[in-house]
C-alpha cells in the first residue's frame, strides 16, 4: 500500500452526515474510504477525521490544517467552502488565494491531497439563481487548483446519479444519505486505484413521482424542520456545530 495514513478535514461532508452509525455518531465517505485502505495496509495505518460540520473556510484552515501538518500524513483529503458559497459575504477571490495556499502547505508536507468538485445539490433547495453560479466557480477553481499542485480530484459535479436520484441526499436535502456516501467512498477508492464493494456504486431506485399536493405538504414540513432552523442559526451567528468537536482527532488504528 502507498498509504499507511489518512487525515480527512472538513465540514459536515467530510464528517459523514447524515450517514448514521447504530450509535447515532456518524460514519460517512471518509471512515469507509479509511477502513478500505487499512484493510489494504494491515494493522498499523493510522487514520484521523478532524472534520466539523457548520465549519466555514477560515475556520477548518484555521483549526484543522495545523492540526493535519503535524501528522504528516501520507494521504489527506482537503473539502470545504460549500458553507461558505451560502453566505452573502461570500469571496471567490480570497477563497480561491487561500484554497491554493491550503494545498500547496498540504503537498508540500509530503502528502497527497485528495480535492472534491461540488456535487449538484441545488435541484430541491430554494436559492439557485445566487447559488449555481458560486458552485460553478468554485468547482471551476478547485479543477485549476487540482491540476496546479498534482492533486487527485474527484469531480462529483460530473456525477449526474447526485442531481437525478433523491435517495442519495438525506432528508434535509443537503447531506448525503447512506447510499451518496457510499458512492462518494467508491468514487474516492476507485479513482486512488483500491477496489471497493461494487454494491457502493449501484444507484437507489428513484421513488414514484409524487403528487403536486403530497409535494408541497413535503416542502412546508421541510421547510419547518430544517430551512427555519438554518435561518435561525445565521441570524443569530450560531452554527450547527458550536458544541461538536472532531470525531477522530489523532491518528488511530481502524476498526470496523
Amino acid at each position: 500500500m502507498r498509504w499507511r495514513s489518512f487525515v480527512a478535514v472538513g465540514d459536515s461532508f467530510t464528517e459523514g452526515m447524515d450517514d448514521a452509525y447504530p450509535d447515532g455518531t456518524y460514519r460517512g465517505w471518509a471512515d469507509l474510504v479509511a477502513t478500505r485502505l487499512a484493510a489494504e495496509a494491515g494493522p498499523d495505518f493510522g487514520y484521523a477525521n478532524l472534520a466539523i460540520r457548520g465549519r466555514l473556510f477560515p475556520s477548518v484552515v484555521a483549526e484543522q490544517v495545523p492540526a493535519a501538518l503535524a501528522m504528516k500524513p501520507d494521504l489527506v483529503s482537503f473539502a470545504a467552502g460549500g458553507n461558505d458559497v451560502l453566505r452573502r459575504t461570500f469571496d471567490p477571490d480570497a477563497l480561491a488565494t487561500r484554497f491554493d495556499a491550503v494545498v500547496a502547505r498540504l503537498r508540500a508536507n509530503g502528502s497527497d491531497v485528495i480535492l472534491f468538485r461540488f456535487a449538484d445539490v441545488l435541484a430541491r433547495l430554494p436559492g439557485q439563481r445566487l447559488v449555481s453560479p458560486r458552485i460553478a466557480l468554485i468547482n471551476r477553481l478547485i479543477g485549476e487548483i487540482s491540476e496546479r499542485h498534482g492533486a487527485i480530484l474527484i469531480d462529483l459535479f460530473a456525477d449526474d446519479t447526485f442531481r437525478l436520484n433523491p435517495m442519495l441526499w438525506s432528508p434535509d436535502r443537503l447531506h448525503l444519505s447512506a447510499a451518496g456516501h457510499r458512492r462518494v467512498a467508491a468514487q474516492v477508492l476507485t479513482t486512488l486505484g483500491v477496489g471497493c464493494d461494487e454494491e457502493w456504486l449501484m444507484v437507489p431506485e428513484r421513488p414514484a413521482a409524487t403528487p403536486w399536493l403530497a409535494a408541497r405538504a413535503a416542502d412546508l414540513s421541510w421547510v419547518g424542520r430544517h430551512l427555519a432552523p438554518w435561518i435561525t442559526r445565521r441570524l443569530t451567528g450560531r452554527s450547527s456545530g458550536d458544541t461538536v468537536t472532531a470525531k477522530r482527532p489523532i491518528l488511530g488504528p481502524v476498526t470496523d
